[in-house]
């Protein structure tokens, strides 16, 4: 695997000029790992079936669970859907308000698409990635990529450089390093359903944001804290986001989950179960209950902006306590009823194998 650093540059044509020979790469068939806002890619040519499936084969990753393909610009979107069947003009008002951003829609899946990157779906997600060294990549490429998350599948998904290594060195062709991603959390994936919208996948831009834009109801899907059995967008149906430890998740009163986590730890003390417990709390929580864990096994983050932190940083401090050696991952949770609290909750029901809790 080839590294290539852009982290820090910002202009776009010395970034294309830096990216040229990652970009031939993924244009000819290569794999390319790249930064985006949410976390790193793991990019093919979308047009080209050998290439994608070179995707599943690097990521073990199942083969009825479907890729998101990115593209640079607008002009882009004609080589990945059907042009026989117009736009919605609510999907046409969702780009504008958030493309480029962390918003994938399901549209209808074009002729020249490689068939494994929708595998037996009539739709395809789409999205316009908000990051520099992304959007420059793909211009130069000249071609959509279709781009999961650039981990083991399965595992937390990588939102530095050095996640990518360590899941996928020596299976990829090339790994743009950009720098750590700023939102940790992948993309929302939206349908629009005759009458209304539907979120497969919570994520970046939340269903308050999507609800200011169009007009109808917005609503998440029934699985989007469970499985689903034929996933048209991914994340729905397999355990994701997982570390080795077990994760736990309780959410509601402070009180009651300080009680909780505590009864939690003592049991295992008294079933004589060799626990190295690690933890994710807010910082008022933390001083409130007197928590004190090794720092290395204790993740402290500020209280006012929680649920963002959260979300930036979850993927990194999973596997940061994998490498600490911890057993079990305490965590405190957010509403996911607003805000960015959806995506977070949802990733932890996913990495926890559904040990989420609320208690009051």
């Amino acid at each position: 695997m080839r590294r290539l650093t852009v982290a820090g540059i910002r202009h776009e044509a010395q970034l294309r000029e830096m990216l040229r020979e990652p970009a031939q790469s993924l244009r000819r068939g290569g794999l390319v790992a790249f930064p985006t806002e949410t976390v790193y890619g793991l990019g093919a040519n979308a047009l080209e079936e050998e290439a994608v499936r070179r995707i599943f084969a690097a990521k073990e990753r199942p083969r009825d669970n479907p890729l998101i393909v990115h593209i640079a610009d607008d002009a882009k979107l004609r080589d990945v859907i059907d042009e026989n069947q117009p736009l919605h003009e609510d999907a046409v008002r969702l780009m504008r308000a958030f493309w480029p951003g962390p918003l994938t829609l399901l549209l209808p899946a074009g002729a020249r698409l490689a068939p494994s990157v929708h595998p037996g779906q009539p739709l395809v997600g789409v999205r316009m990635p908000d990051h520099p060294v992304a959007r420059a990549l793909i211009a130069e490429a000249g071609v959509p990529v279709a781009a999961p998350s650039a981990n083991r599948s399965g595992r937390p998904s990588p939102t530095t450089p050095d996640d990518v290594v360590a899941d996928l060195d020596g299976r990829i062709d090339w790994l743009v390093d950009g720098g750590p991603c700023p939102i940790g959390v992948e993309s929302t994936v939206l349908l629009l359903e005759p009458d209304c919208a539907r979120i497969l996948r919570p994520g970046g831009v939340t269903q308050e944001m999507i609800a200011s834009v169009i007009d109808r109801p917005v609503l998440y899907a029934a699985d989007v804290f469970d499985v689903a059995s034929a996933p048209l967008a991914p994340g729905m149906k397999y355990r994701h986001y997982a570390p080795n430890a077990r994760v736990h998740v309780w959410w509601g009163e402070p009180e009651a989950i300080d009680e909780a986590m505590r009864a939690f730890l003592l049991e295992a003390v008294q079933d004589d179960d060799l626990m190295v417990p690690a933890l994710i709390a807010p910082d008022d929580f933390v001083r409130r209950f007197g928590w004190a864990l090794s720092d290395e096994r204790q993740a402290v983050l500020p209280a006012d902006t929680y649920a963002e932190e959260l979300a930036r940083h979850l993927y990194r401090l999973l596997r940061a306590f994998d490498g600490a050696g911890a057993t079990d991952v305490l965590v405190h949770g957010v509403d996911p009823t607003h805000g960015v609290g959806a995506a977070v909750m949802n990733r932890l029901y996913k990495a926890s194998a559904g040990r989420v809790r609320w208690v009051g």
